[in-house]
């Protein structure tokens, strides 16, 4: 099912941890384009690119509160509790990663501190493809909402249901029947319906990436770069084999583009979940997707522990689950990831959903320099000191000797006009 890699060398890890490619570059010229649309025609232009992207008809941007309302309330109850359950995990565990200002003296009468300020306009995008991502509504508007956000303003193509039910939940502020990059445009610019935001969140296709990006060259923060969703499993003698098929599956499924990789130890345990592969993926309903997805993925056998570390640091996944034993001692050693699953019982999709961590995480191999979001990328960190007079005293020759180092007498001279005069 996996193409199978049998001890491969350690220069060789590398080349086996690239993804599959993006063409990034040959989209430049069209969003580019669907940026100066926006940009001169404002709603108008959301309007025909809906129509000419997605053959949909739109004539107000934004949804109506009755509109919401009346989707909100086609959700299921059951469904509404496993939302409230997961809204409840997800945060608590954010409301934990609250910031705590400290006030340190440096130096003598000089003292420096931190603050937490929310970004103001935050954009969350919520794609309308296969699958209506719901949750990912949940893991974006609760910390923002806890932050305190003024603003949430959320763009989606997709009507189900659940989408505004959750959206209600998690205090989104405004929603538009927007999608594609031209959404992200609109988030970007600011339109007659849709207000300019400061930052912008959220998965999307190429499309959705690349604007995404531009907005980012044009000045708009984004949560990270993305790309295709990924997963990978170390598994030793501890793993279950279904377990580890059901998954690998639960990532493939997610689009063609998708890869996960499987690093093991004994290839008697690389055949079993393959052919537990080859069951599985025949019950599911996005089999056709999950296949193609499983072409561009990789099983790999390496000789020990110590060699398993390396590999996976170099991967760098958006979510590592380790199957084995003493998971949270393997742990220890991993530098480089989104997410990690620890043990048999802990499996990916509780991180998607309900545990209460964030989803919304580094791909693509970003997780070297990118964290997962988190509470602290709905704010900004404020720096903020005061210095007495005495403070100045001790440190104002140090202050003056370096300014004049550099050749920049005007520092200098802020600080000896201080010195030199008493109030």
């Amino acid at each position: 099912m996996i193409p199978f890699i049998k001890y491969p060398s350690v220069d060789t890890f590398a080349q086996i941890c690239q993804r599959p490619s993006l063409d990034a570059q040959s989209l430049d010229e069209i969003i580019e384009g669907i940026f100066t649309q926006v940009e001169t025609r404002q709603d108008q232009a959301l309007r025909d690119l809906t129509l000419k992207f997605e053959k949909r008809e739109i004539q107000e941007i934004l949804y109506t509160e009755q509109e919401i309302n009346e989707l909100a309330n086609q959700v299921p109850e059951s469904l509404k509790k496993a939302i409230q359950q997961a809204y409840a995990n997800i945060h608590t565990f954010h409301e934990s990663q609250q910031f705590v200002s400290q006030k340190i003296e440096t130096s003598p009468g000089v003292i420096c501190w931190q603050k937490a300020s929310p970004i103001e306009k935050v954009g969350i995008y919520i794609p309308g493809g296969t699958a209506p991502l719901f949750s990912t509504i949940l893991m974006l508007a609760i910390p923002a909402q806890i932050a305190g956000c003024k603003e949430i303003v959320l763009c989606t193509p997709a009507a189900h249901p659940a989408i505004f039910y959750t959206a209600q939940l998690c205090g989104v502020t405004k929603m538009a029947k927007v999608g594609g990059a031209q959404a992200v445009a609109a988030m970007a610019l600011g339109t007659e319906s849709i207000p300019k935001v400061y930052k912008i969140f959220g998965p999307g296709n190429q499309y959705v990436t690349a604007a995404k990006m531009f907005a980012n060259h044009k000045g708009i923060a984004i949560d990270m770069p993305a790309g295709p969703s990924e997963v990978a499993v170390y598994a030793d003698s501890h793993a279950n084999p279904a377990y580890v098929a059901a998954d690998l599956l639960s990532q493939a499924e997610h689009g063609i583009d998708s890869q996960v990789f499987l690093v093991a130890l004994e290839e008697s345990f690389i055949e079993k979940t393959q052919v537990e592969l080859g069951k599985q993926v025949e019950l599911l309903d996005r089999k056709d997707l999950a296949l193609q997805a499983l072409i561009n993925s990789k099983a790999i056998l390496v000789k020990d522990r110590g060699e398993a570390i390396q590999l996976l640091n170099e991967y760098a996944a958006e979510h590592l689950i380790l199957a084995c034993d003493q998971p949270e001692e393997f742990a220890d050693h991993i530098v480089n990831a989104g997410s990690i699953f620890l043990g048999n019982f802990t499996p990916e999709a509780a991180g998607d959903y309900a545990s209460g961590t964030n989803h919304t995480l580094p791909t693509n191999g970003f997780a070297k320099a990118y964290s997962g979001v988190n509470l602290a990328s709905f704010q900004k960190k404020i720096t903020l000191q005061r210095i007495s007079q005495a403070g100045l005293e001790v440190l104002g020759q140090s202050i003056m000797d370096m300014a004049e180092a550099e050749s920049l007498q005007a520092h200098a001279n802020a600080v000896a006009i201080r010195l030199n005069t008493r109030l």
